[in-house]
Protein backbone atom coordinates (compact mmCIF):
# COMPACT_ATOMS: atom_id res chain seq x y z
CA UNK A 1 0.00 0.00 0.00
CA UNK A 2 1.73 3.32 -0.91
CA UNK A 3 2.37 6.01 1.62
CA UNK A 4 0.05 8.98 1.52
CA UNK A 5 2.40 12.06 1.28
CA UNK A 6 2.62 14.34 4.20
CA UNK A 7 3.13 18.30 3.23
CA UNK A 8 2.23 21.98 3.68
CA UNK A 9 4.60 22.61 1.11
CA UNK A 10 4.29 22.71 -2.83
CA UNK A 11 0.72 21.33 -1.79
CA UNK A 12 -1.18 23.97 -3.93
CA UNK A 13 -0.17 26.20 -7.00
CA UNK A 14 1.17 29.74 -6.61
CA UNK A 15 -1.67 31.97 -5.08
CA UNK A 16 -2.19 35.46 -5.36
CA UNK A 17 -1.37 36.88 -2.08
CA UNK A 18 -2.41 39.56 0.71
CA UNK A 19 0.78 40.47 2.67
CA UNK A 20 -0.13 41.19 6.62
CA UNK A 21 2.80 43.43 8.53
CA UNK A 22 2.51 44.39 12.05
CA UNK A 23 4.11 47.64 13.41
CA UNK A 24 5.02 47.30 17.45
CA UNK A 25 6.33 50.54 19.59
CA UNK A 26 9.69 51.06 18.29
CA UNK A 27 9.61 49.65 14.69
CA UNK A 28 9.53 52.53 12.64
CA UNK A 29 7.46 53.08 9.19
CA UNK A 30 10.37 52.66 7.14
CA UNK A 31 11.73 49.09 8.51
CA UNK A 32 8.32 47.78 8.45
CA UNK A 33 7.96 48.70 4.79
CA UNK A 34 11.45 47.22 4.06
CA UNK A 35 9.95 44.31 5.49
CA UNK A 36 6.94 44.05 3.22
CA UNK A 37 9.32 44.66 0.46
CA UNK A 38 11.27 41.73 1.44
CA UNK A 39 8.38 39.58 1.91
CA UNK A 40 7.21 40.61 -1.25
CA UNK A 41 10.07 39.07 -3.39
CA UNK A 42 10.11 36.07 -1.35
CA UNK A 43 6.37 35.31 -2.47
CA UNK A 44 7.42 35.79 -5.68
CA UNK A 45 10.75 33.97 -5.55
CA UNK A 46 8.44 31.21 -4.52
CA UNK A 47 6.06 31.94 -7.36
CA UNK A 48 3.14 33.55 -6.08
CA UNK A 49 2.17 36.97 -7.06
CA UNK A 50 1.55 39.86 -4.15
CA UNK A 51 -2.60 41.84 -4.50
CA UNK A 52 -2.30 43.79 -1.52
CA UNK A 53 -0.40 44.48 1.92
CA UNK A 54 -1.45 45.82 5.00
CA UNK A 55 0.00 47.52 8.19
CA UNK A 56 -1.74 47.24 11.56
CA UNK A 57 -0.58 48.59 14.76
CA UNK A 58 -0.11 46.53 17.88
CA UNK A 59 1.31 46.97 21.00
CA UNK A 60 2.01 42.92 21.74
CA UNK A 61 0.74 40.25 19.93
CA UNK A 62 -2.60 38.97 20.42
CA UNK A 63 -2.44 35.02 21.58
CA UNK A 64 -5.87 34.46 19.35
CA UNK A 65 -5.22 36.19 16.47
CA UNK A 66 -1.86 37.44 16.68
CA UNK A 67 -3.53 41.14 15.24
CA UNK A 68 -6.38 40.98 17.50
CA UNK A 69 -10.14 39.49 17.01
CA UNK A 70 -11.47 42.65 15.43
CA UNK A 71 -8.41 43.77 13.29
CA UNK A 72 -8.61 40.23 12.24
CA UNK A 73 -12.37 40.62 10.85
CA UNK A 74 -10.95 43.64 9.11
CA UNK A 75 -8.45 41.38 7.43
CA UNK A 76 -11.04 39.29 6.59
CA UNK A 77 -12.71 42.24 4.70
CA UNK A 78 -9.80 43.27 3.20
CA UNK A 79 -9.26 39.19 2.07
CA UNK A 80 -12.79 39.62 -0.06
CA UNK A 81 -11.92 43.11 -1.47
CA UNK A 82 -8.67 41.82 -3.25
CA UNK A 83 -9.58 38.10 -4.40
CA UNK A 84 -6.87 37.28 -2.36
CA UNK A 85 -6.58 33.58 -1.69
CA UNK A 86 -3.76 33.23 0.86
CA UNK A 87 -3.23 35.41 3.62
CA UNK A 88 1.24 35.60 4.44
CA UNK A 89 2.21 37.08 7.57
CA UNK A 90 5.28 38.84 8.08
CA UNK A 91 6.01 36.98 11.50
CA UNK A 92 5.47 33.50 12.95
CA UNK A 93 2.13 32.45 13.89
CA UNK A 94 1.23 29.40 16.44
CA UNK A 95 -0.82 26.59 14.95
CA UNK A 96 -3.33 27.97 16.91
CA UNK A 97 -3.32 31.60 15.98
CA UNK A 98 -3.39 30.39 12.18
CA UNK A 99 -6.28 27.74 12.71
CA UNK A 100 -8.19 30.82 13.78
CA UNK A 101 -7.39 33.56 11.88
CA UNK A 102 -8.06 30.69 8.44
CA UNK A 103 -11.55 29.96 10.30
CA UNK A 104 -12.40 33.85 9.99
CA UNK A 105 -11.12 34.90 6.58
CA UNK A 106 -11.93 31.90 5.13
CA UNK A 107 -8.70 31.57 3.47
CA UNK A 108 -5.16 29.78 3.53
CA UNK A 109 -3.44 31.55 5.87
CA UNK A 110 0.82 30.90 6.53
CA UNK A 111 3.71 32.78 7.89
CA UNK A 112 7.13 34.02 6.61
CA UNK A 113 8.99 30.60 7.96
CA UNK A 114 6.54 28.70 5.65
CA UNK A 115 7.27 30.74 2.45
CA UNK A 116 11.16 30.80 3.29
CA UNK A 117 11.25 27.21 3.39
CA UNK A 118 8.94 26.57 0.54
CA UNK A 119 12.16 28.60 -1.28
CA UNK A 120 14.88 26.38 0.24
CA UNK A 121 13.00 23.12 -1.13
CA UNK A 122 12.75 24.96 -4.46
CA UNK A 123 16.34 25.62 -4.48
CA UNK A 124 17.61 22.35 -3.02
CA UNK A 125 19.16 20.28 -5.51
CA UNK A 126 21.75 17.76 -3.88
CA UNK A 127 20.86 15.16 -1.20
CA UNK A 128 22.47 17.02 1.22
CA UNK A 129 20.42 20.10 0.53
CA UNK A 130 17.42 17.85 0.25
CA UNK A 131 17.98 16.32 3.45
CA UNK A 132 18.19 19.57 5.29
CA UNK A 133 15.40 20.99 4.21
CA UNK A 134 13.21 18.09 4.72
CA UNK A 135 13.86 17.89 8.03
CA UNK A 136 13.70 21.76 8.57
CA UNK A 137 9.51 21.46 6.98
CA UNK A 138 9.11 18.20 9.05
CA UNK A 139 10.26 20.36 12.41
CA UNK A 140 7.79 22.91 11.77
CA UNK A 141 4.80 20.55 10.47
CA UNK A 142 4.73 18.86 13.21
CA UNK A 143 3.19 21.03 15.41
CA UNK A 144 0.34 21.76 12.76
CA UNK A 145 -1.04 18.38 11.93
CA UNK A 146 -4.31 19.06 13.54
CA UNK A 147 -4.57 22.09 11.20
CA UNK A 148 -4.27 19.87 8.15
CA UNK A 149 -6.40 17.80 9.43
CA UNK A 150 -9.78 20.20 10.38
CA UNK A 151 -8.94 21.41 6.40
CA UNK A 152 -9.75 17.14 5.74
CA UNK A 153 -12.40 17.26 7.96
CA UNK A 154 -14.24 20.30 6.69
CA UNK A 155 -14.11 18.65 2.95
CA UNK A 156 -15.73 15.60 4.33
CA UNK A 157 -18.53 17.68 5.42
CA UNK A 158 -17.74 17.69 9.57
CA UNK A 159 -15.18 19.15 12.11
CA UNK A 160 -13.31 16.77 13.81
CA UNK A 161 -14.42 15.01 16.98
CA UNK A 162 -12.23 13.56 19.67
CA UNK A 163 -11.16 9.93 18.67
CA UNK A 164 -12.85 10.30 15.25
CA UNK A 165 -11.08 9.38 12.06
CA UNK A 166 -9.13 12.94 11.54
CA UNK A 167 -8.02 12.23 15.48
CA UNK A 168 -6.43 8.84 15.12
CA UNK A 169 -4.72 9.20 11.74
CA UNK A 170 -3.15 12.83 13.49
CA UNK A 171 -1.86 10.38 16.04
CA UNK A 172 -0.14 7.91 12.69
CA UNK A 173 0.66 10.76 10.96
CA UNK A 174 3.09 12.67 14.07
CA UNK A 175 4.11 8.82 14.60
CA UNK A 176 5.23 8.75 10.92
CA UNK A 177 6.93 12.42 10.98
CA UNK A 178 9.05 11.70 14.51
CA UNK A 179 10.01 8.54 12.47
CA UNK A 180 11.01 10.57 9.75
CA UNK A 181 12.49 13.44 11.66
CA UNK A 182 15.11 10.64 13.25
CA UNK A 183 16.40 9.08 10.19
CA UNK A 184 16.75 12.14 8.76
CA UNK A 185 18.62 13.32 11.21
CA UNK A 186 20.90 9.97 11.04
CA UNK A 187 21.61 10.58 7.66
CA UNK A 188 22.72 14.03 7.99
CA UNK A 189 25.35 12.69 10.88
CA UNK A 190 26.74 11.07 7.83
CA UNK A 191 26.51 14.68 5.85
CA UNK A 192 28.64 15.96 8.47
CA UNK A 193 30.98 13.39 8.92
CA UNK A 194 31.88 13.02 5.47
CA UNK A 195 32.40 17.09 5.21
CA UNK A 196 34.25 17.02 8.42
CA UNK A 197 36.88 14.42 6.75
CA UNK A 198 36.91 16.46 3.57
CA UNK A 199 38.30 19.96 6.10
CA UNK A 200 40.68 17.82 7.75
CA UNK A 201 41.96 16.40 4.57
CA UNK A 202 42.47 19.89 3.43
CA UNK A 203 44.18 20.85 6.98
CA UNK A 204 46.29 18.04 6.44
CA UNK A 205 47.31 19.90 3.16
CA UNK A 206 48.11 22.77 4.62
CA UNK A 207 44.59 24.19 3.01
CA UNK A 208 43.50 27.74 4.42
CA UNK A 209 39.76 28.17 4.37
CA UNK A 210 38.03 31.32 3.90
CA UNK A 211 34.21 31.80 4.11
CA UNK A 212 31.55 34.06 1.72
CA UNK A 213 28.97 35.14 4.02
CA UNK A 214 26.57 38.02 4.07
CA UNK A 215 22.74 38.52 3.02
CA UNK A 216 20.74 36.91 0.59
CA UNK A 217 21.46 38.14 -3.02
CA UNK A 218 24.57 40.43 -1.68
CA UNK A 219 26.55 39.32 -4.55
CA UNK A 220 28.61 36.11 -2.96
CA UNK A 221 28.16 33.58 -5.84
CA UNK A 222 29.39 36.66 -8.63
CA UNK A 223 32.07 37.50 -6.09
CA UNK A 224 32.99 34.03 -6.56
CA UNK A 225 32.85 33.86 -10.14
CA UNK A 226 35.03 37.13 -10.11
CA UNK A 227 37.49 36.03 -7.69
CA UNK A 228 38.40 32.48 -8.75
CA UNK A 229 36.45 32.48 -12.33
CA UNK A 230 34.07 30.25 -11.47
CA UNK A 231 30.74 29.10 -13.06
CA UNK A 232 28.54 29.11 -10.39
CA UNK A 233 25.04 29.70 -10.90
CA UNK A 234 24.10 33.68 -10.26
CA UNK A 235 20.62 34.50 -9.88
CA UNK A 236 18.62 37.80 -8.94
CA UNK A 237 16.55 35.79 -6.55
CA UNK A 238 16.71 35.02 -2.90
CA UNK A 239 18.05 32.14 -1.83
CA UNK A 240 19.80 30.83 -5.18
CA UNK A 241 22.58 29.22 -3.61
CA UNK A 242 21.91 26.72 -1.21
CA UNK A 243 24.56 24.39 -1.19
CA UNK A 244 28.14 24.84 -0.16
CA UNK A 245 30.53 25.89 -3.49
CA UNK A 246 34.54 25.70 -2.43
CA UNK A 247 36.88 27.08 -5.44
CA UNK A 248 40.82 27.48 -5.20
CA UNK A 249 41.83 31.04 -4.68
CA UNK A 250 45.46 32.15 -5.42
CA UNK A 251 46.13 34.97 -3.34
CA UNK A 252 49.40 37.77 -3.79
CA UNK A 253 53.02 36.43 -3.06
CA UNK A 254 51.35 32.99 -4.35
CA UNK A 255 49.35 32.01 -0.90
CA UNK A 256 47.11 29.53 -2.28
CA UNK A 257 43.48 29.14 -0.10
CA UNK A 258 40.08 27.59 -0.31
CA UNK A 259 37.49 29.94 -0.87
CA UNK A 260 33.62 28.74 0.02
CA UNK A 261 30.57 30.23 -1.07
CA UNK A 262 27.49 29.29 1.27
CA UNK A 263 23.76 29.63 1.67
CA UNK A 264 22.90 33.34 2.27
CA UNK A 265 21.05 34.73 5.80
CA UNK A 266 18.28 37.01 6.05
CA UNK A 267 15.92 38.65 9.11
CA UNK A 268 14.15 36.72 10.90
CA UNK A 269 15.28 33.32 9.36
CA UNK A 270 13.66 30.06 10.59
CA UNK A 271 15.66 28.85 13.51
CA UNK A 272 14.42 25.47 12.22
CA UNK A 273 16.95 25.95 8.96
CA UNK A 274 19.74 27.29 11.36
CA UNK A 275 19.55 24.42 13.08
CA UNK A 276 18.73 22.19 9.90
CA UNK A 277 21.71 23.24 8.00
CA UNK A 278 24.21 22.24 10.57
CA UNK A 279 26.33 20.39 8.27
CA UNK A 280 26.19 23.41 6.10
CA UNK A 281 27.35 26.23 8.48
CA UNK A 282 30.09 24.13 9.33
CA UNK A 283 32.26 25.38 6.93
CA UNK A 284 31.39 28.85 8.51
CA UNK A 285 32.69 27.52 11.95
CA UNK A 286 35.60 25.63 10.74
CA UNK A 287 36.71 29.23 8.29
CA UNK A 288 39.90 31.08 8.93
CA UNK A 289 38.43 33.81 7.69
CA UNK A 290 35.26 35.30 6.62
CA UNK A 291 34.36 37.96 4.07
CA UNK A 292 31.38 39.17 5.46
CA UNK A 293 29.23 40.60 1.46
CA UNK A 294 27.17 43.45 2.10
CA UNK A 295 25.41 45.11 -0.79
CA UNK A 296 26.36 48.21 -0.34
CA UNK A 297 23.69 49.75 -2.75
CA UNK A 298 20.61 48.85 -0.28
CA UNK A 299 19.08 51.42 1.88
CA UNK A 300 18.55 48.81 5.05
CA UNK A 301 22.25 47.82 4.65
CA UNK A 302 23.11 48.34 8.14
CA UNK A 303 20.48 46.05 9.03
CA UNK A 304 21.35 43.33 6.82
CA UNK A 305 24.39 43.71 8.47
CA UNK A 306 22.98 43.30 11.61
CA UNK A 307 20.86 40.55 10.86
CA UNK A 308 23.71 38.61 9.54
CA UNK A 309 26.16 38.84 12.88
CA UNK A 310 22.81 37.83 14.86
CA UNK A 311 22.83 34.75 12.48
CA UNK A 312 26.73 34.24 13.17
CA UNK A 313 26.67 34.79 17.02
CA UNK A 314 23.50 32.28 17.22
CA UNK A 315 26.20 29.68 15.31
CA UNK A 316 28.99 30.65 17.46
CA UNK A 317 31.12 32.12 15.13
CA UNK A 318 30.81 35.89 15.82
CA UNK A 319 34.62 35.88 16.73
CA UNK A 320 36.29 34.53 13.69
CA UNK A 321 38.43 37.35 11.76
CA UNK A 322 36.08 38.77 9.20
CA UNK A 323 36.47 41.14 6.57
CA UNK A 324 33.32 43.41 5.05
CA UNK A 325 32.96 43.02 1.25
CA UNK A 326 30.94 46.34 0.83
CA UNK A 327 29.44 44.96 -2.90
CA UNK A 328 27.65 46.60 -5.59
CA UNK A 329 29.29 50.19 -5.04
CA UNK A 330 28.99 50.37 -9.24
CA UNK A 331 25.74 51.39 -8.52
CA UNK A 332 24.39 54.70 -7.81
CA UNK A 333 25.19 56.05 -4.59
CA UNK A 334 26.43 52.97 -3.22
CA UNK A 335 30.19 54.18 -2.82
CA UNK A 336 29.05 56.87 -0.53
CA UNK A 337 26.70 54.46 1.36
CA UNK A 338 30.04 52.19 1.82
CA UNK A 339 32.43 54.23 3.53
CA UNK A 340 29.30 54.67 6.18
CA UNK A 341 29.43 50.87 6.38
CA UNK A 342 33.42 50.56 6.90
CA UNK A 343 32.56 51.80 10.11
CA UNK A 344 30.78 48.56 11.08
CA UNK A 345 34.01 46.72 10.55
CA UNK A 346 37.59 46.67 10.75
CA UNK A 347 38.53 45.76 8.59
CA UNK A 348 36.36 46.40 4.75
CA UNK A 349 36.83 46.70 1.11
CA UNK A 350 34.15 48.40 -1.12
CA UNK A 351 34.32 46.35 -4.44
CA UNK A 352 31.94 45.63 -7.38
CA UNK A 353 31.75 42.21 -7.74
CA UNK A 354 30.19 42.60 -11.33
CA UNK A 355 32.57 44.95 -12.51
CA UNK A 356 35.81 43.70 -11.20
CA UNK A 357 36.13 47.42 -8.94
CA UNK A 358 38.30 46.85 -6.22
CA UNK A 359 38.84 43.26 -6.18
CA UNK A 360 42.28 43.56 -6.65
CA UNK A 361 42.19 45.43 -2.93
CA UNK A 362 40.44 42.98 -1.85
CA UNK A 363 42.54 40.36 -2.63
CA UNK A 364 45.55 42.55 -0.88
CA UNK A 365 43.46 42.46 2.15
CA UNK A 366 42.97 38.82 2.43
CA UNK A 367 46.07 38.09 1.97
CA UNK A 368 47.82 40.58 4.59
CA UNK A 369 45.00 39.42 6.90
CA UNK A 370 45.64 35.82 6.66
CA UNK A 371 49.39 36.39 6.61
CA UNK A 372 48.45 38.67 9.96
CA UNK A 373 47.33 35.23 11.45
CA UNK A 374 50.64 33.08 10.60
CA UNK A 375 53.31 31.96 12.97
CA UNK A 376 57.38 32.55 12.12
CA UNK A 377 58.83 29.57 12.56
CA UNK A 378 62.74 28.03 11.77
CA UNK A 379 63.00 24.76 11.70
CA UNK A 380 65.42 21.70 10.94
CA UNK A 381 63.78 18.68 9.32
CA UNK A 382 65.09 15.84 6.80
CA UNK A 383 65.29 16.69 2.86
CA UNK A 384 63.47 13.44 2.02
CA UNK A 385 60.00 15.75 3.95
CA UNK A 386 59.33 17.45 0.60
CA UNK A 387 55.78 17.18 1.68
CA UNK A 388 56.30 19.38 4.26
CA UNK A 389 58.28 21.55 2.57
CA UNK A 390 56.26 21.88 -0.10
CA UNK A 391 53.22 22.15 2.28
CA UNK A 392 55.47 25.38 3.70
CA UNK A 393 55.49 27.15 0.19
CA UNK A 394 51.82 26.80 -0.35
CA UNK A 395 50.25 27.58 2.79
CA UNK A 396 52.73 30.71 3.63
CA UNK A 397 55.59 32.52 2.96
CA UNK A 398 59.16 30.42 2.93
CA UNK A 399 61.87 33.10 3.58
CA UNK A 400 65.04 30.81 3.88
CA UNK A 401 65.78 27.80 2.85
CA UNK A 402 69.35 25.70 3.22
CA UNK A 403 70.22 22.15 2.27
CA UNK A 404 72.99 20.48 4.17
CA UNK A 405 73.81 16.92 4.83
CA UNK A 406 70.85 15.80 4.35
CA UNK A 407 68.73 18.11 6.10
CA UNK A 408 67.20 21.80 5.35
CA UNK A 409 66.66 24.65 7.62
CA UNK A 410 63.50 26.71 6.82
CA UNK A 411 62.06 29.53 7.92
CA UNK A 412 58.68 30.85 7.31
CA UNK A 413 55.65 32.09 8.03
CA UNK A 414 53.26 29.44 7.99
CA UNK A 415 49.73 28.90 9.96
CA UNK A 416 49.60 27.77 13.32
CA UNK A 417 48.59 23.92 12.92
CA UNK A 418 51.69 23.98 9.95
CA UNK A 419 54.09 25.51 12.43
CA UNK A 420 53.15 22.63 14.85
CA UNK A 421 53.56 20.14 12.12
CA UNK A 422 57.11 21.26 11.18
CA UNK A 423 58.48 21.20 14.62
CA UNK A 424 56.81 18.06 15.36
CA UNK A 425 59.21 16.79 12.62
CA UNK A 426 62.26 18.64 13.51
CA UNK A 427 61.96 16.96 17.20
CA UNK A 428 61.44 13.65 15.17
CA UNK A 429 63.89 13.97 13.56
CA UNK A 430 66.26 15.24 16.81
CA UNK A 431 65.04 11.50 18.14
CA UNK A 432 66.40 9.81 15.07
CA UNK A 433 69.91 10.95 15.60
Amino acid sequence: MKKRRISLFNAQPAEDALLVAVQTPGLSQHAVSDCLSELSRLVETSGGRVVGTVVYRLERPDPAFFITRGKAQDLASKVQDCAARTVLFDDDLSPAQTRNLERLTGVRVIDRTQVILDIFAMHAHTKAGRLQVGLAQLEYLLPRLRRMWTHLERQRGGIGVRGGPGEQQIEVDRRRIKVRISQLKKELRQVERHRDQLRKHRRRHGWILVCLVGYTNAGKSTLLNTLTGASVMVNDKLFATLDPVTRRLKLPGNLQVLITDTVGFIRKLPHQLVEAFHATLEEVLEADLLLHVVDASHYEAEAQVEAVNEVLRELGADTRPVIGVLNKVDREGALQRARRLCKLFERAVPVSALTGQGVNDLLVEISDELRYQQVRVSVRIPSHRGDLITLARSSGHVLAEHYDDGYVKLTANVPADIAGRLRKAEAGAGEER
